[in-house]
Parts: C-alpha cells; sequence; structure tokens
C-alpha cells in the first residue's frame, strides 16, 4: 500500500487545508490529490514537488523516510519467512519424532494424533483473521512437503502403518477447517441456555 498517500494527507489536515485548497495551490488536479490520498495513485517527480512545495515539506527527506520504510518493511518480510520456515519444521518434527521415531509406540502415536488435532487448532485460534488459504499457506505447507515426502519415500503401507500419514491428514484438516469447527461451537453454546 501506498504511505505516501496516507503522509500527504495527514499532513495537509495538520495544516488545516482541504484537498480543494491544495489542488490549487499546487495546480494539480482535485481528482489527482483524491486519487494519491487514497492509495490509487503514487504521486511521482513534478507532482511530488509541487505538494511538498505547498505543503512546506523537505522532498528529499520525505523520500528518504519513504524509502526507509519500506526497507523496514523488507526485512519483517524476510523474518517472517524465517519464522514460518523454522515454525513449519519445528510442526514436521514434532509429528515426526511421535510416529517414526523408533521407540515410537502406542502411546506416542495417540500423542500424535492428539498433537495433529490441538496445535492445528491453536494455530486457528490464534490466526482468526486470516483467511483459510492463507493459513494453509503459511502453516500447512510444511505438513504438505512432509505428506508427500512420506508417500514417496515410505510409500503408503508403512505411512499409514507408523500413523505419520494419518496425524498428517488430521492436521492439514484442522487448519484448512478449524475456523468453521471454532465458529460453529461458538455458535451453538450461545444458543443454548445455561443449564443451572
Amino acid at each position: 500500500m501506498n504511505e505516501i498517500g496516507k503522509k500527504i494527507r495527514g499532513i495537509r489536515k495538520a495544516k488545516g487545508m482541504t484537498q480543494e485548497e491544495l489542488a490549487e495551490k499546487s495546480s494539480l488536479n482535485l481528482r489527482t490529490i483524491q486519487r494519491i490520498e487514497i492509495s490509487k495513485n503514487e504521486p511521482r517527480g513534478k507532482t511530488l514537488s509541487l505538494i511538498c512545495e505547498v505543503l512546506e515539506i523537505d522532498l528529499e527527506a520525505f523520500l528518504v523516510e519513504e524509502n526507509s520504510t519500506k526497507n523496514q518493511s523488507v526485512i519483517a518480510q524476510i523474518i517472517q519467512v524465517i519464522f514460518l520456515v523454522v515454525f513449519n519444521l519445528i510442526l514436521m518434527g514434532i509429528i515426526g519424532f511421535l510416529t517414526l521415531d523408533s521407540k515410537a509406540n502406542t502411546n506416542s502415536l495417540f500423542g500424535g494424533v492428539i498433537v495433529s488435532i490441538l496445535i492445528p487448532l491453536f494455530i486457528v485460534i490464534f490466526t482468526h483473521t486470516m483467511n483459510r488459504n492463507e493459513r494453509m499457506l503459511k502453516f500447512g505447507l510444511g505438513y504438505g512437503i512432509y505428506l508427500t515426502l512420506a508417500v514417496v519415500e515410505l510409500g503408503l503401507p508403512i505411512g499409514f502403518k507408523t500413523g505419520l500419514i494419518p496425524c498428517l491428514l488430521i492436521s492439514l484438516f484442522f487448519l484448512y477447517f478449524g475456523s468453521e469447527i471454532i465458529t460453529r461451537k461458538v455458535s451453538f453454546q450461545e444458543k443454548t441456555p445455561e443449564h443451572r
């Protein structure tokens, strides 16, 4: 999203100037000012210098600040990607340890099933504003890759016998449909009267 438009709008309002006044003083079209402020257009060159001149903003400082904001945004995205990769590896490791480990038994398989349900539900709860496709891409990608590798490397019979494939499928199911399950549970509880 264009941060320049937001900053221009904020400075204009702080100076008590209307869009019409800014357009008139900068010799720009009112529609241009409106489109810049709602981030439909990004001002360049002469347009930006005219606006900065009217608003009494140092153009170079304004551009340097904008570039540093973009750099911080890129760094934040890189950190987020690294976090998601590490988090997905940890999720894959937990399921693998509980199902594929040489000392895995019925108890650890049961633990794997429980973890396959609870971890995705916690992810859904903490990412309730995220849509299901984005959640699957960010948190289910590791499960999907692990599922593919399990089918290719172990084969279906061993993958099902160890419980790895069912646990991965359960996790993917709850990541994708977890928000519907949680909202139905909440709406059902809201409709039923309390028993005293």
